[in-house]
């Protein structure tokens, strides 16, 4: 299964611990792609002529195209190599943010944003099976136990950078900066990077599905996959729903949106700090605890914003939610991408896809259910996943156990 190489430049020894730097610097693109035009959200109803519903859409179109697309851009990084996709996706993407930011049709966007999706999956997933390629053991592990930190630097810099832009340069400048950014990291990417795969796995359908399917079929990484997308639904529902909370029902300005964001960022990265510091403390045991603590921080915002009706009820009590979905997504992670070493790209492509995919399904369902009006809807929101959480989480536990059965047998 594994009998060619890919004829491309490969990654010069020396050049092994900058790669590293470039792949964490690309990991998270796709939470700049999302949260760095938060704060524009209300400010491109107004400057297009379009509905909220609208403007959610483009979000919602970015994560069922990222995530659909990872399904099957991991069989492909497996089959043709990491490094000429990368690369041919990064200056597609350049051009996406270009037209983005020249058009005044929300149509052309939203055709721009599916693009998005697939370009940054695709340089996502090959910056993980780059990890992958390179390191083992418990290095790997170290790897990719800080890799949903490194991804939180993007929920908690692009608001704050999205805020001002909007303030000061309106809602396009957001789209020019993403641009920026992708150029700047592929011309380091072909001063420095390389190719990785040592091997690559013929492109067979037939042969591929059955990888696909027999990973699917493990139960325990089937639903770990739907833990880490309750647990992103979490930070989604908030995205989707936070600006016009702020800037609508509070009257607050797209800068505000920006801080807002940034704390609510930083909580996803303590959980994910939280998530590492204690990889080796009993599994079962801290996501029962942080389970219980999330549904208690969600039921008291319940209470205080009907209450009080603030916005520090707000911010307060949905930090401690999503240092606990950040805690969750963490363990998950590292679970589901340890189960197959040997197919890194499909591996790593279907843990994301189907995550992504399920992000866009229930947020979508719960902003529809739940329209972002204020706190309330907000907490019920939270509360939702946190209690879907708790019922899946038992069942991996009771899969998990069968297969370690089996395989010790």
């Amino acid at each position: 299964m594994t009998t060619s190489t890919v004829n491309t430049r490969r990654i010069k020894e020396g050049n092994v611990r900058i790669g590293t730097i470039l792949a964490f610097a690309m990991i998270p693109m796709s939470g700049f792609a999302t949260d760095i035009y938060i704060p524009s959200l209300p400010g491109m109803t107004r400057a297009l002529g379009i509905t909220d519903s609208q403007a959610q859409l483009t979000l919602s179109l970015f994560l069922i195209s990222y995530g659909l697309s990872q399904l099957f851009v991991g069989s492909l990084l497996d089959s043709y190599g990491r490094y000429r996709i990368a690369l041919v996706s990064m200056i597609t993407f350049c051009a996406s943010c270009v037209v983005i930011s020249n058009t005044q049709s929300i149509y052309l966007i939203y055709a721009m944003r599916i693009l998005h999706g697939i370009t940054i999956a695709a340089m996502v997933v090959s910056k993980r099976a780059f990890i992958v390629d390179l390191y083992s053991g418990e290095k790997l592990r170290h790897y990719l136990s800080i890799f949903t930190i490194i991804w939180s630097t993007g929920p908690i810099v692009a608001p704050f950078i999205g805020g001002y832009l909007e303030v000061n340069f309106g809602w396009s400048s957001n789209f020019y900066f993403l641009g920026g950014f992708a150029a700047v990291l592929l011309v380091l990417e072909l001063i420095f990077s390389g190719e990785t795969i040592k091997h690559t796995t013929p492109f067979h359908p037939e042969k591929i599905l059955s990888i696909y399917t027999g990973m699917i079929r493990t139960g325990s990484f089937t639903l770990g996959i739907v833990m880490l997308g309750l647990a992103y639904s979490m930070v989604m529902i908030y995205n989707m729903s936070g600006p016009f909370i702020i800037e609508h029902h509070f009257s607050l300005s797209p800068v505000i949106t920006g801080y807002c964001s940034l704390i609510l960022g930083f909580a996803w990265m303590v959980g994910g700090f939280i998530g590492k510091g204690l990889i080796n403390k009993p599994f079962i045991r801290k996501m029962n605890i942080n389970v219980l603590l999330q549904f208690i921080a969600a039921s008291v915002l319940l209470l205080l914003f009907s209450l009080l009706g603030q916005l520090w009820t707000i911010l307060a009590f949905a930090f401690l939610v999503h240092v606990g979905a950040g805690f969750t997504y963490n363990n998950y992670f590292t679970f589901c991408l340890q189960k197959f070493p040997r197919n890194a790209g499909i591996a790593g492509g279907l843990t994301g896809g189907l995550c992504y995919v399920i992000v866009s399904i229930l947020s979508s369902s719960l902003i529809y259910l739940l329209p972002a009006k204020d706190g309330t809807n907000l907490s019920l929101s939270y509360i939702s996943l946190i209690v879907a959480s708790a019922v899946v989480m038992y069942r991996v536990f009771l899969l998990n156990g069968k297969e370690q059965i089996h395989a010790d047998a």
